[in-house]
């Protein structure tokens, strides 16, 4: 099975990488994190793209909060599937990262989740990797699974209540 590079442009994104970390885990998937900014460690960064593939990655999640242009200058340097977090800043509650990091050039192409959605950027990453790999795609089937179970028991739980 291939990993997962996770790179997050501040630890100050380690809460928002934890989500992530914690689905991938539970999943069983392989991944390794680093923090590379685009801007303060920018041969870093790029270095860490460039060996993604040979190192035996298959997806990469990059978390940049404000200007947040590590997943664009990630994606630059591989042709490997790229999932940006936007993260939530000072300033503009995460709006600046999300249009940052949607807003790519046509031919480098960007997946965004939601401001601060490590969750969902594991899930995509598990989803992507699960095409080749049908033991991963079950086990992403029985996590559905189990959450539309634990929706149902809430909705007998409130019809019980009311």
């Amino acid at each position: 099975m291939r990993s997962i590079g996770i790179v997050m442009g501040s630890d100050s994104d380690l809460p928002v990488i934890q989500k992530a970390t914690d689905i991938l885990r539970q999943l069983e998937i392989p991944f390794e994190v680093h923090v590379y900014s685009a801007h303060r460690t920018p041969a870093e960064a790029q270095a860490f793209a460039v060996s993604a593939r040979e190192r035996g990655l298959g997806v990469i999640i990059a978390a940049a909060g404000m200007a947040a242009h590590l997943a664009g200058a990630v994606a630059a340097n591989t042709t490997l599937p790229v999932i940006g977090i936007p993260c939530k800043g000072p300033a503009l509650d995460g709006l600046d990262a999300l249009l940052s990091t949607v807003q790519m050039p046509s031919g480098i192409p960007v997946a965004t989740v939601g401001v601060n959605n490590g969750a969902n950027a594991a899930l995509l990453a598990a989803e992507i990797l699960a095409v080749e790999d049908a033991a991963l795609a079950e086990r992403l089937a029985q996590r559905r699974k189990a959450e539309a179970e634990a929706v149902l028991q809430k909705d007998a739980g409130i019809a019980a209540r009311l």
